[in-house]
């Protein structure tokens, strides 16, 4: 997908996620922010490299790019992409994504904590629905025969009624993306929209009334 941009200001495409050389930091040094949205469902892999995936990579990159604007009056914008229903209070009947999602939460808030360099804006989309968008259409995975039917039977459901679940890939990317760059930084408050110091956690409800969408 980025490739096919052939857009000249992608200077830096990685291919490797399990670290971050000097030479590459320096690279990046100076970027305003980053969309962490690496991920994939509970379901497709074992256990193990859902983790690695879900919550050591994210990890590895938010100590990296910690650095990248030392020195700078305002932070990097770490922008992670994590999901409703990630918490760091499970129970018993809490799914594999919450459980992982929030232990990933935590320890990011953490890594904040003691990194005056480093912003950390969480967003939960919900239901990620790419109905309509074409532009990413041809870079969507296909998914399998039950997700294909859960999207069919669900998908008008919370597109027409359950809508706080829904979270339409479109105006989602522009969220996300004016997060990465600061554009959305005054305006980080009010009802689904959690301020914790340095750290921003913005629920699919939230979302969805920053983009008015309801």
């Amino acid at each position: 997908m980025l490739e096919d941009t052939h857009n000249d200001r992608v200077e830096v495409t990685i291919h490797d996620f399990k670290g971050y050389p000097l030479a590459l930091q320096e690279r990046l040094r100076g970027a305003n922010g980053c969309v962490w949205a690496l991920g994939i469902s509970q379901t497709a892999v074992p256990r193990e490299e859902y983790i690695h995936i879900t919550k050591e990579i994210d990890l590895e990159a938010a100590q990296a790019f910690q650095h990248l604007r030392e020195g700078a009056s305002d932070g990097f914008n770490f922008v992670y992409v994590s999901g409703e229903g990630a918490t760091s209070t499970p129970g018993p009947c809490t799914p594999l994504f919450g459980r992982i999602k929030g232990e990933t939460e935590a320890r990011l808030i953490d890594i904040q904590s003691q990194a005056s360099n480093l912003r950390l804006l969480m967003v939960r989309p919900a239901h990620v629905d790419s109905k309509g968008h074409a532009a990413i259409a041809p870079y969507i995975p296909q998914p399998t025969v039950s997700l294909h039917a859960a999207n069919v039977v669900l998908g008008p459901v919370l597109r027409s009624f359950l809508t706080s679940y829904n979270s339409p890939t479109a105006p989602l990317g522009e969220l996300l993306a004016g997060l990465a760059t600061g554009t959305w930084q005054d305006r980080l408050s009010g009802p689904g929209v959690e301020n914790r110091g340095r750290t921003t956690i913005i629920s699919n409800v939230g979302f969805r009334r920053l983009m008015g969408l309801s």
